[in-house]
This record gives C-alpha cells, structure tokens and sequence, in this order.
C-alpha cells in the first residue's frame, strides 16, 4: 500500500481514512488519481460498509462496490457486519489490481451470509463468492486451526480466489500453458477428485520444497492460485515497507536455507530484488511480532521451486 496524506494540511493518512484527525477535512480515495482528494461526492457504502471511494454521482456506489452482484439483505445484521469486512478488503485488493496493472473488468463478487445457508468461498469464471462468516475473528480462527492452516485472513482469500480468474485471462488458451504445466503440472487432471484425495489424505512430508502451502498441493489450479496470493501478499508489503522508510539493513539471505545467494537466478532483476528486500523483511517482521507474543505473520518458506513459481506468475503479471 503507498502512503497517503491530508490534501490541505499534509497529515500522514491511512487508505481507509475518510476524515483528516488533524484539520477534519472529509477525504476519500479518487480512483482515476490513485489517492486521497477532498471529498465531494460519497459513496452508498460509506454507512453501511465504511466505503470511503469517491463515486462519479453523490451516493451512487463507487466502481469499487459496484463489483459486488449481491450482499446481505438489509434485516441480516451479523452478515452486514462482516460486510463492511469483506469490502474494506475488496478496496484493498482493486487498489493493488489497479496498482499492478491488472485488468478488473470481468471481475464480480457475491458477498454472502451463511446465517441461514451454507456458502462456499470459491470462483466461477471471474465471479469471487465469500462466506461473509470468514469476517468474523472467531469463526476464521476456529477453520484456521481445523485446518491446520498457518494462515488465513479475507484479504487472502479475495487474493486466492481472484488468482484463479487470472489463470483464465493469462495462461489459458495461450503460449503460458507449456511453461504453465511445466512448473505446477497438468492442470487437466480431475480437479474434484483431487481436492477429494488432498482432504482424505495428508500431504508429501517434502512439499515445502514444492509449494508454498499444502493446498497448493492439491491441484495445478490451486497451485496457481496460493502462488497468486503471495506474490499479492509480498508486493503489496514491500511496497507498504518502503511508503513508511522501513529498511531492513544487512548482508543479503537466501531465501531457503538451503539455497546459496549466488545460486538465485539473476535474468529478472526486478523480481530479484523484490525477493531481496521481502526476505530479511518478512523476517524480521517475524521476529517483530514473536517479541509481542504473537505467531508470525508470514509463516512460509520460499524455497528455489516456489521461487520460479513466483518469478513466473510475476512475469505473466507484468506482461498483462
């Protein structure tokens, strides 16, 4: 995320701002400028989701809420709740879209309520749908530990799910689809019967050296989309490190202990130095937050096969 400022008196302001704490003035994010203006027109969100977008029309939805098809009926109080959640981080995903260049047209989002109803968090062909419940700390939290997963926010799973759309619009059907199932397989293979032998059974005892998270082990696809996420998760946090000065000073680290600095490829250097600073800097993060007695907050290991992985997501991201 860049960093924001008060465009009268110059604060330090943060993306969801909408009020200045110094002057009062009334901002909000202007899409086609990439930055917080003075306010003069409000989005329909801006009470019922914290929506501080600038619409073209005072009270018409902005392009960013636009995107949703359907949310919680007005009387679902528990699922609107968790959907202001889930549209403060939708607005954090569009922005990084817009940020990296990648297409938004196409995209749609259900937003739903499973107070009365099961939902299943998935994708169909650029339509994203969110159990709004995964707003909520405890319910998350209590899936995390079923799961055994060591990571699980909203915004991870607006970044997972968006990325399988991405396989659609840059690899399938092009030249990606060679180096594509040379990387992460074949893709064609039974994508049903494979999450149902990846939930029935446990995952290789070596399959940090292969992917960045069990179920990336699942299938191609899902590996795609886990490898989509984090680079989504390790741009926008460089990024956020470098708006606000946050260096992480020393001699370089590989990013696998068992990978020397000078056997890391070199031809993309600007992937490689984006790995250079992500590295010592999720680290030291890491550390950060061990000092405070919490778990770390990226509890991954990138190692040289994740790496291409990411270099080739990269690549395809760049060329959009």
């Amino acid at each position: 995320m860049r960093s924001f400022s008060c465009p009268v008196c110059g604060n330090v302001l943060f993306f969801e701002n909408s009020t200045c704490v110094v002057c009062s003035t009334e901002v909000g994010y202007r899409r086609a400028e990439r930055t917080l203006v003075v306010a003069d027109a409000r989005c329909g969100n801006a009470g019922l989701a914290g929506c501080n977008w600038i619409p073209d029309v005072d009270g018409a939805l902005c392009d960013c809420c636009a995107l949703t098809r359907t949310r919680p009926a007005d009387g679902d109080a528990a699922g609107l709740s968790t959907f202001a959640t889930a549209e403060s981080a939708k607005r954090r995903l569009v922005f990084q879209l817009d940020d990296l260049g990648l297409p938004v047209d196409g995209l749609s989002f259900e937003l739903l309520s499973s107070a009365q109803e099961p939902v299943v968090t998935g994708h169909a062909s650029g339509v994203i749908t969110i159990d709004l419940a995964e707003g909520d700390d405890a319910h998350r939290e209590a899936l995390r530990a079923r799961l055994a997963e060591p990571y699980r926010t909203v915004l991870g799973h607006f970044r997972h799910e968006v990325g399988h759309w991405y396989w659609e619009v840059l690899v399938s059907g092009t030249p990606a689809e060679g180096p594509f199932r040379d990387l992460f397989g074949d893709e064609r293979a039974d994508y049903q019967q494979a999450l149902r032998e990846h939930y029935a059974g446990t995952p290789a005892p070596d399959w940090q050296e292969t992917h960045v998270s069990t179920y990336a082990t699942a299938h191609p696809w899902e590996d795609w989309a886990e490898t989509f996420a984090h680079l989504l998760h390790i741009r926008d946090t460089v990024q956020t490190a470098a708006a606000f000065g946050v260096l992480v000073a020393g001699s370089p680290i590989p990013p696998h202990p068992d990978a020397p600095v000078d056997a890391i490829p070199t031809e993309d250097a600007c992937f490689e130095e984006l790995v250079d600073t992500w590295v010592p800097l999720s680290r030291a993060v890491n550390q950060l937050n061990r000092s405070m007695g919490k778990d770390d907050v990226y509890p991954f290991v990138l190692s040289p096969t994740v790496l291409g992985k990411l270099r080739f997501v990269d690549r395809l991201r760049a060329g959009a």
